[in-house]
């Protein structure tokens, strides 16, 4: 929960942070992860997470909204942005990736297409995050539906920087704040 001002040093290690507090950004950074922001106009409260496939995974979208919760946000009135990220037909992955999946839920296979090269998938991450949202009770979700991987012009991606041998990488930043 964001009151005050972070500074690089004292931030704390998280992949979301919720605030009711005018002028304090919620920021997170993210490589190709899904950047979610959030928002319930009522309650002014505002929320970002860092959503990558582990973090979606393990319920980052959920425990954000349940913070958000306890700053009196109501999740009738949450809306949520899933911003630029790697998108399915980027997102290689292998079998021991998609196990994971199918242990935890066998419905979640739905989010993996076949890949050309055998024994890999093509993971779809947005579309994972809006199912977390949906079961979350947000209602109000909007995907910018932006590739991070297959647009070099406008995004950095974490993944096409390393197939490319690239030595240095970077981050890409999303903030929400109320006015």
């Amino acid at each position: 929960m964001l009151e005050t001002p972070w500074t690089r040093e004292n931030a704390p290690k998280a992949d979301a942070v919720v605030t009711r507090v005018a002028g304090l950004g919620a920021t997170i950074t993210v490589a190709d992860c899904g950047p979610v922001l959030f928002a319930d106009p009522e309650a002014r409260v505002v929320g970002a997470a860092h959503a990558g496939w582990k973090g979606a995974f393990g319920g980052v979208v959920e425990g954000t909204v349940a913070a958000m919760e306890r700053l009196g946000a109501r999740r009738a009135n949450i809306h949520a942005a899933i911003g630029p990220l790697i998108r399915q037909p980027s997102y290689e992955v292998g079998e021991d990736f998609v196990a994971r999946f199918r242990a935890a839920d066998p419905a979640f296979l739905r989010f993996f297409a076949d890949a050309d090269r055998a024994g890999h998938f093509m993971f779809d991450l947005p579309g994972f995050i809006a199912h977390r949202l949906a079961e979350a009770g947000i209602g109000h979700v909007e995907d910018l539906g932006l590739d991070t991987y297959s647009d070099p012009e406008r995004f950095f991606s974490y993944r096409r920087s390393t197939h490319r041998g690239e030595a240095d990488y970077g981050r890409l930043v999303a903030a929400i704040t109320l006015a």
